[in-house]
């Protein structure tokens, strides 16, 4: 009777299964899913062969790069099916990847169609598209409102640009980001229009002392924040190929051995 060397198998399997333990596999924000504004947008631009409609999610030294890669993209999906399918998201890839760091946050795939987002998300879409905050009322603390109304009326003076006017597009975006940051409670801006919070004179520079060391504080978290979020990511879909390959290996080493 043929013993099968079950712990090298075992073995394997765990690994393999480890890799896909450490791996984070969830929606970072909309705009790096299928159904998100920026694929939205690169659709838009190769269906009329204008890179206007991407080059406003990226900063302005990035700007040559992508350019690059949607002319790259429009010669190549010309060829066959495959190569459209394989052409398309590798702009998709690149977009999001590239207007993510812009953002300062890390990449980790373009997610699926019908990735869940979070529900302030979904509402704060909403609100731009019905022009007012009545979808996130239920979902943002009382105080915030009057900043959050600030910034969506910012976004909603600035939503209708010139497409080819790339400068008012970034504009654009950066006030759509604000406003989607300070609904999601990514911001604390809503603090430093408080005048009447100001100190007296007469502890004027002890104020000023206390306020020094707590931004050195806050910096300092935020630096070891960025730290922990720049830390590179591998996407569900790698992590997949990952856990199959390892599978597969596994289960060829164990007929190997269990023919000895």
């Amino acid at each position: 009777m043929i013993k099968i060397k079950k712990p090298k198998f075992i073995g394997a399997l765990l690994m393999a299964l480890a890799i896909i333990a450490i791996v984070p596999t969830m929606a970072s924000a909309h705009c790096d899913t299928m159904d998100g504004p920026v694929v939205a947008d690169a659709n838009k631009a190769i269906e009329l062969n204008n890179p206007s409609y991407i080059l406003k999610w990226v900063q302005p030294d990035d700007e040559k790069g992508i350019s690059q890669i949607f002319d790259l993209t429009m010669k190549v999906r010309t060829l066959s099916p495959e190569a459209k399918e394989l052409a398309d998201n590798y702009l998709f890839e690149n977009l999001i990847r590239i207007h993510r760091a812009g953002e300062g946050a890390p990449y980790t795939g373009v997610k699926p169609h019908g990735t869940p987002i979070d529900e302030k998300i979904a509402a704060a879409d909403k609100s731009i598209e019905v022009g007012n905050l009545s979808p996130l009322e239920k979902l943002v603390p009382k105080d915030i409102m009057p900043e959050l109304q600030k910034r969506l009326d910012k976004v909603l003076s600035l939503k209708n640009f010139d497409v080819n006017n790339v400068k008012a597009g970034r504009e654009y975006i950066e006030s759509y980001v604000s406003f989607f940051h300070f609904a999601e409670g990514e911001e604390e801006g809503h603090e430093a229009g408080n005048s009447e919070h100001k100190m007296p004179d007469a502890h004027a520079a002890q104020g000023d002392q206390h306020a020094s060391a707590d931004v050195s504080e806050k910096a300092h978290d935020k630096d070891n924040q960025k730290g922990a979020e720049s830390l590179p990511l591998i996407p569900w879909s790698l992590a997949a190929i990952l856990f199959v390959t390892t599978l597969i290996f596994a289960v060829k080493y164990h007929k190997e051995h269990s023919k000895r």
